[in-house]
């Protein structure tokens, strides 16, 4: 069996996964764009800085710190362990939020188009 090039990725999926029934999920590991860092001088691993997009039900009635709480708790595994992640970047979100934004992006992409049309 092969071993997976990103475990700590699929970690952070499953877990997820399993626990929140997201609508939507959004893993992006930003690790190369910090490796020059000071604080990853000796650090070998490749998973450590993570940006994650997070709509969930199980959201809903809390506040963004009790949300982000809620997934720091999940991957305290992964956080703690040496080489583990290092920075965790959250956009958590409900669905009737995740909705909200993208009509209002929808509804400014859309506006010079109407606005060329008027002239």
């Amino acid at each position: 069996m092969l071993k997976s090039r990103t475990p700590v990725e699929d970690a952070i999926r499953e877990k997820i996964r399993k626990s929140m029934l997201p609508t939507t999920l959004e893993i992006h590991n930003d690790s190369h764009l910090h490796a020059h860092h000071k604080a990853m001088q000796g650090n070998t691993s490749a998973e450590t800085h993570f940006r994650l997009v997070i709509t969930s039900k199980a959201f809903r009635d809390q506040n963004q710190p009790s949300r982000h709480r809620m997934v720091y708790a999940l991957l305290k595994e992964e956080m703690d362990r040496p080489g583990g992640i290092h920075a965790l970047q959250l956009r958590t979100r409900t669905p009737e939020e995740e909705e909200k934004e993208n009509a209002a992006e929808a509804a400014e992409q859309a506006k010079p188009v109407a606005e060329l049309e008027q002239h």
